[in-house]
């Protein structure tokens, strides 16, 4: 089983395929990342490898965390994340995973903290419809009834209604790798990926487990 990468979200551009046509991609600069931890089943009880991105002054990391990093002799890392894997033989501490370890046409899964947008109503967040328009009408984007009166007396638990939208952590499954740029450590994914450009990103092919920081 591979290992996934994080990276940092570029922004979003255009390429064309062999047969001319535009094909939207997100570009993502992918590691390198460092493998700051082995787990195996004697000390941990899992097989896992934890892997670190994003070199950060030694002042913005906590002393528990740098004297974690010490042992591997890898700089200051500002994420770790961890992917389990089902044989740690062929990983060893400071070995550096690139974007060669992906491949074009591979299908992958993106995980990223989706753009906040601040406290949104019914119909931004939920896609409700309006109320008439007419003259006279009092319900143009009013969110209708929320429930029954005197029984049960409440609003039930989840009820669709106005709040915070976005700035929560989202995947989306079974993206394409358009492009490989192992010169720049660069990944080209096909269509949209979450966040805003500067975002961290965890890209791990769509049978690996992991989650970030």
């Amino acid at each position: 089983m591979s290992v996934g990468i994080l990276g940092t979200k570029l922004g979003m551009t255009q390429v064309f395929d062999e047969e001319g046509r535009a094909v939207p991609v997100t570009v993502v600069q992918a590691g390198p990342c460092t493998v700051t931890q082995i787990k195996t089943k004697e000390t941990d009880g899992y097989v896992a490898i934890q892997v670190g991105y994003g070199e950060a002054p030694a002042k913005a990391i906590n002393k528990p965390e740098l004297g974690h990093l010490v042992k591997s002799n890898a700089p200051p890392l500002r994420h770790l994340c961890e992917y389990r894997i089902e044989d740690a033989n062929n990983f060893e501490l400071g070995q550096q995973i690139k974007v060669d370890t992906f491949a074009a046409d591979q299908i992958v899964d993106v995980s990223g903290n989706s753009i906040g947008r601040g406290f949104a109503g019914y119909h931004k967040r939920h896609n409700f419809k309006r109320g008439p328009m007419s003259h006279g009408s009092k319900n143009h984007r009013l969110p209708g009834s929320t429930g029954a009166g005197t029984t049960p007396g409440r609003v039930y638990p989840g009820k669709r209604m106005a709040g915070r939208l976005g700035g929560k952590q989202v995947t989306l499954r079974k993206l394409k790798v358009v492009r490989v740029d192992t010169e720049r450590n660069l990944l080209l994914i096909k269509g949209s990926v979450p966040g805003k450009p500067g975002a961290l990103l965890n890209i791990k092919p769509s049978n690996v487990v992991g989650g970030s920081k």
